[in-house]
């Protein structure tokens, strides 16, 4: 089986990007597994602290890893959004394969100086374990937003990008590009779209010369997000978009099976409404690895 590292140098030397979904239950983990092997594409499941604390950090770490002894296929586990060195200890000494240290609140330089500290200790207890730093400001919260807040300040540059990755030593940079995190109410009805500063990533990637990660790709413009790949994005995060597909799926088994109690005949629209958004992001994300 190969690394989460190997999967991502093969991805960016096909021009793809690894597909990252964020799971709080097993009807999130079922659908995009299921996408994954069915489209035979390696995939990512993150969980954020607050979805860790709900899952359990150790038993999500076990389940990961029983699906892909299993079924001999890789699906990789992140401990997304960590925002304490505390809680990355705990997801390192789990197994996680990746972690994403998010100090980005902090003034630049203290996010340097304690994410370089994070690197080293992780690196300590797991080895293997891809570290990702994350700078500039794409806002908080995969959620439903009325309005989108003003993130232009916060856009990274491709000289503090590589400030960054050469003082810490991060394997991953998550850069503020014109992502934002969550959806507004006109992306969930399809009206707007998020674009992306395409540029930007572009001087970054060169700059920086290492993987990047998109966060916020919810809702973002289709084109901007091929054009994003082939810029240099090897990883995208979608999360808000699952989670109104659940939401969905789970109303529609609810009003088919009104009197109905058991929660696996109730739950499966909600896999498959998941399952049907992780397919068409991950067809978008291989495009170039699935021609080849």
């Amino acid at each position: 089986m190969n690394t989460l590292r190997t999967v991502l140098q093969e991805a960016q030397a096909r021009g793809a990007a690894v597909g990252h979904f964020n799971i709080s239950d097993l009807v999130l983990l079922k659908a995009v597994l299921g996408a994954a092997r069915e489209l035979n594409v390696p995939v990512m499941v993150g969980l954020s602290e607050g979805e860790r604390e709900f899952v359990g950090t150790r038993q999500i770490g076990a389940l990961v890893r029983s699906l892909r002894d299993e079924f001999d296929f890789p699906i990789f586990l992140n401990a997304d959004h960590t925002h304490s060195l505390a809680k990355g200890i705990e997801a390192a000494r789990a197994g996680f394969d990746a972690i994403v240290f998010d100090l980005s609140a902090l003034p630049f330089e203290e996010n340097v100086r304690q994410t370089k500290q994070a690197v080293e200790a992780l690196k300590a207890i797991h080895p293997a374990m891809l570290v990702e730093g994350e700078i500039g400001d794409i806002g908080t919260g995969s959620e439903i937003h009325d309005s989108s807040p003003d993130l232009s300040k916060g856009l990274s540059t491709p000289e503090e990008a590589k400030h960054f990755v050469v003082s810490t030593g991060v394997d991953i940079l998550a850069p503020a590009v014109g992502n934002m995190h969550g959806m507004l109410r006109s992306m969930v009805k399809g009206e707007t779209k998020k674009r992306l500063d395409l540029e930007r990533i572009t001087g970054i990637k060169r700059a920086t010369e290492t993987f990047l990660t998109l966060h916020g790709g919810s809702g973002t413009d289709d084109d901007d997000l091929r054009r994003a790949i082939a810029a240099g994005i090897n990883i995208v995060h979608i999360n808000t978009e699952l989670r109104v597909a659940w939401r969905r799926g789970l109303e529609q088994g609810l009003a088919q099976l009104p009197d109905e109690v058991a929660p696996y005949r109730i739950l499966p629209p909600a896999v498959e409404a998941v399952k049907q958004v992780v397919e068409s992001r991950l067809r978008l994300f291989n495009e170039k690895r699935r021609a080849a």
